[in-house]
């Protein structure tokens, strides 16, 4: 799952990346940015149409798809002019200092010295336009300051190893929870920053998001030791079907055929009209009922026939409370 923001992020680094190589795996790629190959795949086909302002068709990034499709090796081309000195106004200087200070209060530690030397040279670069930009107050969201100060103490805990307490709430139910993990480390994801840990509650590994954790207590007890245990490879993103999940078809029409770029689907097939027929497997069949609910008549359940009716009684209950 990747959104448009992640996407726009890639992007510009993905050029530079590729260029710097001359060219590089396709599958070497995906792992390097942490998403799968097929997610490259797309934001290639984006690249297409993409070049400086002022450019004809012909000078926009090229991609050489014959040696995609054929070797696996990504190579771009048409992208010499990324290698001139970059120039900006005074606005754009001012506009890409405050950009810098804000990605630094959100940032991670490990992060925050490439911000303040980036931040060091382009101020004194820019001389004035850096006054008028020290002008502006950079104010993170309140929810945005709780996720930052809950994934420093998530990480002092993961350091020190030690046990957490948490009041989590879990979507799927409506419900919090308290439980006790033994945290494994702290990770940026799809857009979102997760705590992977132990929990001691659902007796298994687990990813929590911490904008839904409303509370958490760093114990003085050891995390414990389990066996086999290691932090998640989210290379292939955060949902990764095991076999054992609940296999559901869903024919989509046409304006929600968005379902088959934000889940992870297994078989796809083209149907008349726009409409989409997609087979996926789902963990939670909760979520597959909030599914259904948000798409309404864009989407039918097709299997397994069980859940399809669970799913429309749900739904008259819901109409019901209109009445």
């Amino acid at each position: 799952m990747t959104g448009a923001r992640e996407q726009v992020a890639r992007l510009l680094a993905l050029v530079p990346y590729i260029q710097s190589r001359r060219e590089v795996p396709l599958d070497q790629a995906a792992a390097d940015f942490g998403v799968r190959p097929e997610q490259i795949v797309k934001d290639l086909n984006v690249l297409w149409f993409c070049g400086l302002p002022g450019l004809e068709m012909g000078d926009l990034i090229d991609v050489d798809m014959d040696a995609l499709e054929g070797e696996g090796v990504i190579r771009v081309s048409n992208v010499d002019y990324l290698d001139r000195p970059l120039r900006l106004d005074s606005s754009e200087a001012s506009a890409l200092i405050v950009a810098l200070r804000a990605l630094r209060e959100g940032s991670d530690d490990d992060v925050r010295p490439v911000v303040d030397q980036t931040l060091r040279k382009l101020e004194a670069a820019a001389g004035d336009a850096a006054a008028e930009a020290a002008r502006v107050d950079v104010l993170l969201s309140e929810q945005q300051g709780q996720v930052d100060q809950l994934r420093e103490q998530l990480t002092d805990a993961v350091q020190r190893g030690r046990q957490v307490r948490l009041d989590y709430y879990v979507p799927t139910r409506d419900e919090s929870t308290e439980r006790v993990v033994d945290p494994l480390r702290v990770v940026h994801a799809d857009g979102h920053t997760y705590l992977d840990a132990w929990c001691h509650l659902a007796e298994d590994q687990r990813l929590f998001r911490l904008d839904r954790v409303s509370g958490a207590e760093v114990l003085d007890t050891p995390a414990r030791k389990h066996q086999g245990l290691r932090p998640r490879d989210l290379a292939a993103g955060i949902f990764q079907p095991s076999g054992d999940e609940l296999l559901v078809t869903l024919r989509l029409d046409p304006t929600a055929r968005w379902v088959a770029e934000y889940y992870v689907v297994e078989h796809t097939r083209e149907e008349a009209g726009g409409g989409l027929t997609v087979r996926l497997r789902i963990g939670d069949p909760a979520l597959l009922t909030q599914l259904m609910l948000r798409l309404g008549g864009a989407a039918e359940l097709l299997e397994p026939a069980g859940l399809a009716e669970d799913v429309r009684a749900v739904a008259e209950q819901a109409l019901a409370l209109y009445a």
